[in-house]
Formats: C-alpha cells, sequence, structure tokens
C-alpha cells in the first residue's frame, strides 16, 4: 500500500500539481486535458518507473555486499562501487566520445568490478584482515582518487561538467522511457542472479567452514554475488548516477522489519524485503526533493544523502563495530 500511495504522489506533484483522481483516471484512459496526459505518461510515469528499478536495484546489491562481506558498512557508495561506474562512465564519455546508454553502461560494470576487487583486496592487507572498518576507510580512500580524476576529465569540457554536476548528483529528472526499456534487462538479470544466490548467503552467514560443509561452492557462491552487484550497481549508476547510503540503510531497516515479520535474516525473504523498502526510499526522497525547493528541485540523490549520513555516523560509533 505505501508504495502504491508513493507511485500517486510521484506521478501527482511537482511543478504541475495532478490531483490523485485524475492521475487515476488519465492512467486507466479516461479523456484528460493534453497537458495533464503529457505530464503524465511522458514525464512522470519514465521518472517513477525509473526511481522504482534503480532503488530496488541499489538495495538488493548493499544487501548482497553485506552478506557476501559479513560488512554491516557494506555499501555500492561506501565501498566505492559507484565511484568506480561513475569514473568509468566519464572516461568513456570524456575521452571516448560514447555518448549513448549501451555505449557507456559497459564501462560502467567494468569499472564497477575493478573497483569492488580494488577495495577488498586493500581491506585485506594486515594481520586482521578485510575488517568492516578497514573496507569501508578502502572504499572511503579508493572514492576520492576517482572523484578526483572523474573532476580532471570534466573540468577540461564545460558542457560534460554541466552535464556531470546534473548526474552526479543522483538525479530522476529528464528521463524517459527509453532509458527505462534499456535500462530494465540488465537490473533483471542482476536480481535474479541475488535472488538465486540467497540460499547460499544464509550459509554463508554462518561463517565459510560451516557454508563449505554444507556443501556451498565459496568461490561459485561469491563470483555470483559479485556479478550481481556490478550488474545492479552498474546499470542503476549509468542510469540516474551515484545515490549513497541507500544500499546501507535499506538493509538495516530490513533486518528489523524481518525480525517483527517472524522470518529473521532469511536472505530469501530479505532481498525482496530490501528492494521493496528501496524503492520506497528512493521514491520518496524524489518525492520529497520536488516539494521542498519549489520552484526548482532537489536531487534525490541528495536527500538520500542527507537522510543516510547521520545513520552512517551511528553505525560506526556503535560498539559492536569496535569489536568486529
Amino acid at each position: 500500500m505505501l508504495l502504491v500511495a508513493l507511485c500517486l504522489l510521484s506521478l501527482g506533484l511537482g511543478a504541475l500539481n495532478i490531483p490523485p483522481t485524475r492521475v487515476l483516471g488519465a492512467l486507466a484512459g479516461h479523456p484528460e486535458p493534453a497537458r495533464v496526459e503529457d505530464v503524465i505518461w511522458t514525464v512522470r510515469v519514465p521518472r517513477t518507473g525509473l526511481a522504482l528499478a534503480a532503488g530496488a536495484a541499489l538495495g538488493l546489491s548493499g544487501c548482497v555486499m553485506q552478506a557476501l562481506t559479513r560488512n554491516p558498512l557494506a555499501d555500492p557508495g561506501i565501498l566505492g562501487v559507484s565511484a568506480g561506474a561513475s569514473f568509468a562512465i566519464v572516461l568513456a564519455a570524456g575521452l571516448a566520445g560514447i555518448g549513448s546508454f549501451l555505449g557507456y553502461i559497459w564501462f560502467a560494470f567494468t569499472g564497477a568490478l575493478v573497483t569492488s576487487v580494488t577495495v577488498y583486496l586493500l581491506g585485506r592487507l594486515g594481520r586482521s584482515g578485510p575488517t568492516p572498518v578497514k573496507l569501508a576507510l578502502a572504499g572511503v580512500a579508493v572514492t576520492s582518487v576517482l572523484s578526483s580524476l572523474t573532476s580532471a576529465i570534466v573540468l577540461t569540457d564545460p558542457d560534460a561538467l554541466d552535464r556531470f554536476r546534473f548526474w552526479s548528483a543522483g538525479s530522476l529528472a529528464d528521463q524517459d522511457g527509453a532509458t527505462v526499456l534499456r535500462v530494465l534487462p540488465f537490473l533483471a538479470v542482476g536480481a535474479l542472479l541475488a535472488l538465486t544466490v540467497a540460499p547460499a548467503l544464509n550459509s554463508l552467514a554462518l561463517g565459510d567452514d560451516v557454508a563449505a560443509s554444507l556443501g556451498r561452492k565459496l568461490g561459485l557462491v561469491r563470483l555470483q554475488g559479485v556479478a550481481a552487484v556490478t550488474l545492479l550497481t552498474g546499470a542503476a549508476v549509468a542510469a540516474i548516477g551515484p545515490v549513497v547510503f541507500l544500499g546501507l540503510v535499506v538493509p538495516h531497516a530490513g533486518r528489523v522489519l524481518a525480525q517483527y515479520a517472524g522470518f529473521g535474516p532469511d536472505h530469501r525473504k530479505l532481498l525482496p524485503l530490501c528492494g521493496v523498502l528501496a524503492a520506497c526510499m528512493l521514491l520518496s526522497a524524489d518525492v520529497l526533493g520536488r516539494v521542498v525547493a519549489r520552484p526548482t528541485e532537489v536531487e534525490a540523490g541528495v536527500i538520500v544523502a542527507f537522510l543516510g549520513g547521520p545513520f552512517f555516523i551511528a553505525l560506526v560509533r556503535r560498539r559492536k563495530l569496535a569489536e568486529v
């Protein structure tokens, strides 16, 4: 019900406010003024659909990352995966002149994958191995380096700079139906990989030795998980830009709700729950961004970062993390 209500708000609120009854009428095919139908079908339906798809992708990605690394701080933004995809996209657009979505999305996948491996290798250095804090610090360091390189590229092209500043804030504005259709196949494959690896993630939560004794092939499980994260994060970043903290906050909220629902940390149910919660959160941020700064907008990524930042700080300061 919450998701349906948010979709109605997303279709109705903006520079032109449309009552829910007229929104439902337009969706049902009832005749409405041309301007209303054009706004709903051309602007807001693709924007709402992309928010649902990209939000679910980032929520699934964050949940899989936290399960694979057994790291409560894992998130595509914090561990540098989004920054890697962003850098690769800017590299493709700025130096190679690739401007089509189907052209630079492969660079996004490559950047996300290379950054994931790099952060993990840096985080595992030392005697204690890849602890949550070390991985987070490695992610911050890699993100800083990639952000600097990205800035160096876009500053050489004023047009690219204007486009990048808008895209890098995590914006859902000015998206058309074609973008949604192009991104959906990649997100669907990534979601399928994430959902099919869910039973193995339950075993992995018990430790590598226990998972291996239960017949899990750890290398194959991690490979499938990394492939899911790469597809989900790369496609989402290519479509709407990097959105930080969404993949961090949602899995923790999902675990709390899962406890109240009675199924606990079962990833077979937790992953779909995280997908729905993340879609709700990103859609809420997008709607809120249209309202708080009228007649202009605040990008959804800025709203998510504003809400997720305090949560990240509180999570780092928890005493339990000092023992991990």
